[in-house]
């Protein structure tokens, strides 16, 4: 690329943490330029060729664990539309993320919610229609879910390498609020372990990007907040229908990997239980 064209691009301000979506975003502009990709993500590469950033920073700091984490929530939202193909997917923290693309069947409905930065950037590149709604504010806001109860149900929220950015506490509370608010609803994000999360600050303060904040050793530790596990997978270890795409070489790549990466990162897929229990402190 030409200095000419680095000008050209559009610099763009965003928070510490709302930068961070460019991590997956190089990532899934990289895995489409391969020759048997994960995912295709034409929109990732348009949007890197359109948007200056810090790519020193960002463009080896997530690489194939985030490629391999959205796959693996793409196969479960297709599932789910292949049960309830009119339901509505929320999808919290969404930044840059082109999911609705991926896996659009023309009748699901959308949801992406983010902060507002993060909005008016995604805006540059996405338009709400008749069936997907940008919405700006905080996943630990209380409102936006009465803006997800305006889209019909049922429901399946995904958080993408969102909630470790959260304390403990703000995490919990958002996961409960879901479950509470939106009985029978299938919940899908990511957790991280301790000593993830310890390798993570010390590359967080090598490159000056946002750290993680809360860690979570076992997922089925959340069923008290009014969920329950339905399928879980690892990086290594991805749903079925990603590793069944999977070339043998890199199917032979994470066999080889999963004594060392192991649980260190978990994506679990839960329901919310139709009537709560009482939550234990």
């Amino acid at each position: 690329m030409t200095a000419d064209e680095e000008a050209d691009r559009e610099q763009v301000e965003l928070g510490q943490v709302q930068e961070t979506l460019f991590i997956p975003l190089v990532g899934r502009a990289v895995e489409t330029g391969k020759r048997r990709p994960v995912l295709r993500d034409p929109k990732a590469v348009e949007i890197i060729e359109a948007v200056g950033f810090d790519r020193a920073k960002y463009n080896r700091a997530g690489g194939w664990t985030t490629v391999f984490r959205t796959a693996g929530f793409d196969a479960w939202v297709r599932d789910f539309l292949g049960e309830d193909p009119a339901g509505t997917v929320v999808e919290l923290g969404t930044g840059l993320n082109t999911r609705f693309e991926r896996v659009d069947n023309g009748s699901v409905h959308w949801i992406d919610l983010d902060l507002p930065d993060t909005i008016t950037l995604r805006r540059r590149f996405f338009a709400d229609t008749n069936r997907r709604r940008m919405v700006a504010a905080s996943v630990t806001d209380d409102g936006w879910a009465a803006v997800v109860r305006e889209m019909p149900g049922p429901y399946f929220f995904v958080a993408d390498g969102v909630l470790p950015y959260l304390t403990e506490e703000d995490a919990t509370r958002v996961l409960a609020g879901i479950a509470t608010q939106f009985p029978g609803a299938l919940i899908a994000f990511d957790t991280y372990s301790q000593q993830m999360l310890e390798r993570e600050h010390r590359l967080a303060a090598r490159r000056g990007i946002a750290r993680w904040q809360w860690a979570c050793d076992d997922p089925r530790s959340l069923e008290r907040l009014g969920m329950r596990v339905v399928d879980s997978a690892t990086v290594t270890r991805p749903p079925r229908a990603v590793r069944a795409a999977l070339p043998g070489s890199r199917r032979l790549l994470l066999a080889a990997m999963d004594p060392v990466m192991g649980r260190s990162m978990q994506l679990t897929l839960f329901r919310a239980a139709t009537s709560q229990p009482r939550i234990s402190q």
